[in-house]
């Protein structure tokens, strides 16, 4: 099969790596399945998306909303380079799944409206899927409401006419949508498990996503949820899209 290719963008090793193997972990894929470019390195090379099944972006430290002036130069770099990329990817419809930062890179590609509104500290969320997300084949086989983890300091207030709502929370509205027919973002993680939001909040305790003193106390209470429908999403989306060479 032709490989699928990760967009990821952590700079922490730790982080970065965790979320790879739970990528090939709940994906089912091998190492060779599944291509890695850390953005956050350096620029993007050529990319031809003929050569790929899909392309999944993971979650990032970086806030798409911010203003301008207060991002990084690699920050605006690699927003830059998504956004070209997904001028490609959505004029083909071609498969993509974008996890957490993906509602804030696909959402203002597409005209969302993507601000502070609807953030959500670290741990477990009830998501319920709509009557649209039901129907779904990327969500075939889940409950209609399932737990999954989350973290994040911005989400989409408006989504544009043209998306699909497939599901939401009480504290955020939009936790899946879907543009066209195959390209989707979510605002959960629905790569992560406990043992997996542990190790991010061991890496992110100091950038803002909660007092740093709360650490242990989040590490605590992520060990005592289970969170395993959201990882269907990742075996449908492979399944789906998979392409032989």
């Amino acid at each position: 099969m032709k490989p699928f290719l990760l967009l990821a963008s952590r700079a922490e090793d730790a982080a970065a790596e965790e979320e790879y193997l739970a990528y090939l972990r709940f994906g089912g894929l091998l190492p060779q399945q599944l291509k890695r470019i850390r953005m956050e390195q350096g620029p993007l090379p050529e990319l031809h998306l003929t050569d790929y099944s899909g392309v999944i972006v993971g979650g990032s430290p970086f806030t798409s909303s911010d203003p301008q002036e207060h991002k990084s130069p690699v920050q605006q770099r690699v927003e830059k380079e998504l956004a070209q990329l997904l001028d490609r990817i959505v004029a083909a419809d071609f498969p993509f799944l974008g996890a957490c930062y993906g509602v804030g890179t696909l959402g203002l590609h597409q005209g969302a409206v993507i601000d502070r509104t609807y953030g959500e500290g670290l741990g477990g969320v009830t998501i319920k899927l709509t009557a649209e997300g039901l129907q779904d084949p990327l969500l075939e086989g889940m409950s209609e409401r399932f737990v999954a983890f989350t973290g994040h300091k911005e989400g989409c207030t408006v989504l544009p006419a043209h998306a699909v709502l497939l599901a939401g929370s009480a504290a955020c509205p939009v936790q899946m949508f879907r543009i066209k027919r195959n390209l989707y973002a979510t605002q959960f993680h629905p790569e992560l498990d406990a043992e997996g939001l542990v190790t991010r909040i061991g890496t992110y305790r100091h950038a803002g996503y909660f007092p740093s003193d709360a650490a242990e106390q989040l590490m605590a209470d992520a060990r005592k949820i289970t969170a395993t429908e959201p990882m269907k999403i990742l075996s449908n989306f492979v399944r789906r899209y998979s392409d032989s060479l």
